[in-house]
């Protein structure tokens, strides 16, 4: 089944109101390091703190009647969005995740009235959890990102930024299952054609980008990242996502730990802004000019804000943070 721009417009009219119209912005520092304006759509302010609130809304809008309840699997950010979107619905919500989760993110979830399921140490293990759910008491899976109406609910942001900078020569985004990635590059590209879009993430356990590299959908290990909401699979069976991604991504950069520790830094004291480390990626790839001079305006999805406070008080304060168990040696911000 095609995803397109019409898609992408109606997910639009079920939004409204609700899940749209965050802030852009041009950032003077983030400008000056790029020679261009460079533009923050501000998903951050959201309701749950995620964009992923658009494709949630618009998924459970477009559930079938007589739909008994919804599930997923999530790193955080779509579980938060599917419980929200289920709590306006009057639907009951099961999200499962795996051990990798933040705190933060699982309490802020049971904080919406879903249940949730800790299950194994991968978003795969989760999702045997979910497909249980699924056989046995009748819900409805809404994947991150490999689901029709998810993907046009994130392509609303490429809508939005559009109408505000409509010469945007190039769209910077936070790459993980690729839903966010492929539903702004439809609505983007079927606007401006000669736009250029970005896939950016972590090095160690990239799944979309070790998948594109492979021509085909592949198991990735998961590992601790100050970028936890871009981990996790694309699954073996991905109907939609990868395809989008290959299709439409003119190329993926991949960002050290190092490398987003000092990113989230810039964000909080150059632009007074708190974001979770997924969402700082594209500003770790061009300070370090991993991203092709720009010579137009360009810009970058800041995708949350759901961090763990006590890990971000410890990156502002320049000092180490653990990831798993390896520590990330820290450094204070401007030295």
């Amino acid at each position: 089944m095609r995803i397109d721009l019409s898609d992408i417009e109606a997910a639009q009219r079920v939004i409204i109101g609700q899940a749209d119209a965050t802030p852009m912005f041009a950032s003077p520092f983030m400008t000056a390091a790029a020679g261009q304006p460079f533009w923050y759509k501000c998903e951050l302010m959201q309701p749950i703190g995620a964009f992923k609130l658009r494709g949630a809304m618009n998924a459970v809008a477009n559930l079938p009647e007589g739909t008994r309840g919804v599930t997923c699997c999530s790193t955080g950010n779509h579980g938060r969005g599917v419980a929200y979107a289920a709590a306006k619905a009057g639907l009951r919500a099961v999200i499962c995740m795996s051990e990798l989760v933040p705190g933060a993110k699982v309490e802020g979830i049971k904080a919406l009235g879903a249940e949730v399921r800790i299950v194994g140490r991968s978003q795969d293990d989760a999702q045997i959890e979910v497909l249980r759910l699924v056989a046995e008491e009748g819900l409805a899976e809404i994947s991150p990102f490999d689901d029709r109406h998810v993907i046009a609910g994130q392509g609303t942001i490429g809508l939005e930024m559009l109408a505000v900078c409509p010469e945007l020569e190039a769209i910077y985004v936070p790459l993980s299952g690729g839903g966010l990635a492929a539903g702004v590059a439809i609505a983007a590209k079927a606007l401006s054609p000669a736009i250029k879009v970005y896939g950016i993430s972590m090095e160690s356990g990239a799944a979309m980008y070790e998948s594109l590299q492979a021509g085909a959908p592949v198991d990735v290990k998961e590992w601790p990242s100050l970028a936890d909401s871009l981990g996790g699979g694309i699954g073996l069976n991905n109907r939609f996502s990868f395809a989008l991604c290959q299709g439409l991504l003119d190329d993926v950069v991949l960002v050290s730990e190092a490398e987003i520790y000092h990113a989230m830094q810039v964000l909080f004291y150059e632009d007074r802004m708190v974001a979770e480390g997924g969402s700082v990626v594209a500003l770790a790839a061009m300070l370090t000019g991993k991203l092709p001079k720009p010579q137009g305006p360009v810009a970058t999805i800041l995708s949350g804000r759901n961090a763990d406070m006590a890990q971000v008080s410890r990156i502002m304060a320049g000092q180490s943070v653990m990831l798993g168990g390896v520590e990330l040696k820290g450094r204070p911000y401007g030295t």
